[in-house]
């Protein structure tokens, strides 16, 4: 990487990849939660994974520049941290509780790495770019507060 648009170039990629992990670990969760409210959070936000990703892809090539090439190491990490939550040997309640700090997980990730390439793009003047990123990132935020106001105002206190 030369410059600040080859880092946006590969913070993209890096995007991309972890958006297909997320979207092929989902329907795991899915069957692994047993609230309803809970299964309904992640097959919503499997939609709206792909959507994400396929709007990266078209962010992409816009730019000329091919999807994959890079593998997304971090959000790796956390799938692995993920199917060992849906491992795990414990009561529903527990294992909801801990699926949603996964998923917490991930989406926080996701809000470092769509905050950070938004303001990339800014820098750059791409902006259409960041109208996109920009919306992603809202969408991972409120998702990331509909789970934490899942979790505190019932599932944690089920796992208590």
């Amino acid at each position: 990487m030369k410059n600040l648009q080859d880092l946006l170039e590969h913070q993209l990629k890096d995007l991309y990849s972890a958006e297909g992990q997320l979207a092929e670990v989902l329907p795991k969760m899915v069957a692994a939660a047993s609230d309803s409210k809970l299964k309904a959070m992640f097959t919503d936000q499997l939609k709206q994974t792909k959507s994400q990703q396929d709007r990266v892809r078209k962010v992409l090539e816009d730019i000329k520049v091919k999807p994959g090439g890079v593998k997304c190491e971090a959000m790796a990490g956390l799938i692995k941290e993920c199917e060992g939550m849906i491992e795990e040997d414990t009561n529903d309640a527990v294992k909801d509780a801990g699926l949603i700090a996964e998923a917490q997980r991930c989406a926080h990730y996701e809000i470092a790495g769509y905050g950070t390439a938004t303001k990339y793009a800014m820098t750059l003047g791409h902006d259409k770019m960041v109208k996109v990123l920009d919306a992603i990132l809202d969408e991972e935020s409120r998702y990331n507060e509909e789970l934490n106001d899942l979790a505190i105002q019932e599932l944690n206190k089920k796992a208590v």
